[in-house]
């Protein structure tokens, strides 16, 4: 086979995500082969050089010197080196520094070649046991209760499933959320330090694995997986309005009690059974009108 020609060319390089045999020959070589490699922190980078025996110049390539990083490194593709862009872990620009010297490169007419290898997300995706034909990724989670609940809120009705990125010291408060918003049966995934020594899935309707994690300390880089909710076999919002009614007269409580009783009683979240009843008593306001 004719070696590749590495003159004037980025070359976007997917490093380990946890084990180092998670390279591939094209990868090493690669980084063998290129003038410069452009990391996004230099002295993580250095392990894995040291370990293939790779002894090329570095460069950082965080998020804090993309712009200024990225002009510097389309001035050297266009007089002829060759940019190995690494991330560290997995594949750049996949919520990592890339994207921008990737967009530039391509504007000023340098080739681009991707060397695919190791993805936290594909990973995930492939051994999770939800459905594969069509998924979601959206990244980090928003930090900010509000803005996560308000994310989450978003993905009522999705047909697939959907893959996020958290941080372990959020990944409970996250949990609750999804169980209280998407309701508890709806199944999740926690994929924890994938191709490491303690890799670990954790399968099971949100409410159950938030049972399993409260006792523990959960550490290292997660990947999260929210399914479809199981939303053919909850009740017709006609019946719960019967069944709430019916719980206040025999349980002796308040509309309040009896509606988290109601809850309980579907395996959903309160506010969601809320939800739904106030869009069936809007229906019968107009049907009244």
């Amino acid at each position: 086979m004719a070696k590749e020609n590495l003159q004037g060319v980025l070359y976007v390089v997917a490093t380990p995500i946890g084990n180092l045999e998670d390279m591939t020959y094209r990868a090493v070589r690669v980084l063998k082969e290129a003038d410069l490699i452009a990391c996004e922190d230099t002295r993580q980078t250095q392990k894995l050089l040291d370990h293939y025996g790779i002894k090329k110049p570095t460069v950082s390539y965080h998020e804090h010197n993309e712009q200024q990083r990225a002009q510097e490194l389309i001035t050297k593709l266009q007089e002829g080196r060759t940019v190995a862009l690494v991330s560290d872990a997995g594949m750049p620009g996949i919520s990592d520094p890339g994207y921008r010297v990737v967009t530039l490169a391509i504007g000023h007419g340098v080739r681009v070649v991707p060397i695919p290898g190791a993805s936290a997300l594909i990973a995930a995706v492939a051994a999770s046991g939800l459905p594969t034909d069509a998924f979601e990724f959206q990244g980090f989670l928003p930090a900010k209760s509000g803005q996560r609940r308000t994310m989450l809120e978003s993905l009522r009705g999705l047909q697939h499933s959907v893959v996020v990125y958290e941080a372990p010291h959020r990944i409970r408060e996250t949990l609750q959320d999804i169980a209280e918003i998407l309701g508890p049966r709806t199944p999740v995934v926690i994929a924890r330090e994938l191709t490491k020594i303690h890799e670990e899935f954790l399968r099971g309707r949100a409410s159950e694995v938030l049972a399993a994690i409260e006792s523990r300390e959960l550490k290292g880089e997660i990947t999260l997986l929210i399914g479809q909710a199981e939303t053919a076999q909850h009740s017709p919002a006609e019946n719960l309005e019967a069944r709430l009614q019916a719980i206040m007269k025999d349980q002796q409580l308040d509309e309040k009690a009896a509606l988290k009783a109601l809850a309980k009683e579907q395996g959903r979240s309160k506010s969601e059974i809320y939800r739904e009843l106030q869009r069936v008593q809007g229906r019968s306001s107009a049907k009244r009108k």
